[in-house]
């Protein structure tokens, strides 16, 4: 019953004005962020972050998370028209889109993506709204102990994230780890690398950390690139209703992406950029005719799409749940909740259940908007590939040093954006994971203050945390990524 009323309260929220404006918003500033090349959600999301304080954090979470979603479906724009996928959940997408607007079915396929982005997003989260009582039903299973061990678990993920050198990986995870130990110690009153500066007295903002490292080290990195992000001319034809019936034609390759998608999100370090692969490698492995593709074949384009938009419904989980994001986007996410009071967990599957349900409701609006923006305004959205980078670059720099003052009115979260900025761009140059990095800061703090209540439960002894089967549960899956690619070499070589 307390269920059925906390979605009651969301309905009435999310169908009460101005809510629902704010969902426009949202998703029309994540379609501009997904359609440009080097923006993408995660950026586009931590620009917008410290401007929601005034919205208060039910619309301020309903605006990060419908960006979220329009980046999906943004990053096809330009995927489709030149050939860049916007996002890296839309890197498979220009297989066949791509050939697809050469042959002349430019406007075929980007409704064709719409129409596929937002009817599997819309059954993934419907999905994750189906299966909340049983989700809640978990969360309530976790004390400090375990919300400490799953911070370690995703902390370990770094191992999977880093691309690369491990090393590398390792070292990047670990400088977050440093950032976030500034300050006044969790529990404690002891001072840590505040050197007589009262501005670093409540340590680094995360919030701070995420905009320097998305959107000034990309600026940086976009500083290299002259002109438009596309400087050809872009020839916009083909057929929207026909793109939105081929679509709807293969509804069960729109499911199995889905929930493909759905599946992939739910793996702390996967995300869209591995899903919309899985996809569109089991489409072409389902297929009777698999040469078609990366010929501008329409199944191509609906499994990509697909899943992309289906990781949002999973991806939401962990971070929701247990406070690990995924990837930049839900980092993000999650420091919004943060930001706005909401902790991942059991705070938002109890008290704050109806703002829980507010965002889901609000997602599945945004996916019937998504097909009808994409579908009546997609000709106008192709337009966005060919902005200067002259002018993205000066907006972006001055919404970042204004959004890094606004967060506390403390000149230390300025200075903050900047280094971190000129660090995230030094680590791309030098092949240094920033998701690596960007786990480290999110989740140090919540592994120290969940070990140091902890132990003043158990009164110092470290054995809170393999007394009960879920913490051995954990335990063993924290092994299981931190040996697994050490093992897993040996047993094929002693197997083969």
């Amino acid at each position: 019953m307390a269920a059925l009323a906390a979605f009651s309260e969301a309905l009435s929220i999310v169908f009460s004005w101005p809510t629902p404006i704010w969902v426009v918003i949202g998703l029309t500033l994540g379609m501009i962020g997904g359609a440009l090349p080097g923006i993408g959600s995660s950026l586009g999301m931590a620009i917008v972050l410290p401007l929601t304080l005034p919205l208060g954090p039910i619309n301020a979470i309903i605006l990060l998370v419908s960006m979220y979603s329009g980046a999906m479906y943004g990053g096809s724009i330009s995927a489709i028209l030149v050939n860049v996928p916007g996002t890296g959940g839309a890197a498979a997408t220009t297989f066949d889109g791509y050939p697809m607007a050469k042959q002349g079915r430019a406007v075929d396929a980007l409704s064709m993506s719409a129409t596929a982005s937002a009817t599997a997003g819309f059954l993934s989260v419907l999905t994750l709204l189906l299966i909340s009582p049983i989700l809640i039903e978990v969360v309530l299973l976790f004390g400090s102990p375990e919300y400490f061990l799953m911070a370690i678990l995703g902390l370990s993920m770094i191992t999977i994230v880093a691309e690369g050198s491990m090393v590398k990986g390792l070292v990047a995870g670990a400088a977050g780890l440093l950032i976030t130990t500034v300050g006044i110690a969790p529990n404690s009153p002891e001072l840590r690398y505040t050197f007589g500066s009262l501005g670093l007295y409540d340590g680094i903002d995360f919030i701070a950390a995420l905009i320097g490292m998305f959107a000034v080290a990309e600026m940086l990195k976009l500083a290299g690139q002259e002109g438009g992000i596309a400087d050809a001319e872009i020839d916009l034809s083909g057929n929207t209703l026909s793109g939105v019936r081929e679509t709807l034609s293969h509804p069960w390759q729109i499911i199995k992406s889905g929930y493909i998608g759905m599946f992939i999100g739910a793996i702390p370090g996967a995300g869209a950029t591995v899903s919309n692969f899985l996809a569109y490698g089991e489409a072409m492995r389902s297929s009777d005719n698999p040469g078609l593709f990366g010929n501008g074949e329409p199944l191509g384009v609906i499994s990509s799409e697909a899943s992309n938009n289906g990781t949002i419904g999973g991806s939401l989980i962990p971070t929701i749940s247990f406070g690990i994001p995924g990837s930049g986007s839900t980092a993000v996410l999650l420091g919004g909740l943060l930001m706005h009071g909401l902790r991942p967990g059991p705070q938002l599957f109890e008290a704050d259940l109806h703002i829980t349900y507010a965002f889901l409701i609000a997602l599945l609006v945004g996916n019937i908007f998504i097909v009808l923006i994409g579908v009546l305004v997609v000709t106008r959205l192709a337009k966005l590939t060919q902005v200067d980078t002259h002018v993205i670059i000066p907006l972006i720099l001055v919404l970042s040093m204004v959004g890094g003052y606004t967060l506390r009115s403390n000149w230390v979260d300025v200075i903050t954006v900047l280094v971190l900025g000129f660090l995230g761009y030094i680590m791309v140059r030098k092949n240094y994971s920033i998701i690596a990095f960007v786990l480290g800061v999110v989740l140090g703090p919540i592994a120290e203050e969940n070990l140091m209540r902890s132990l003043q439960i158990s009164g110092g002894s470290y054995d809170i945390f393999v007394t009960k089967p879920l913490s051995l549960l954990i335990t063993a899956g924290i092994l299981v990524i931190l040996l697994g690619p050490y093992v897993k070499p040996a047993l094929e070589r002693r197997l083969g």
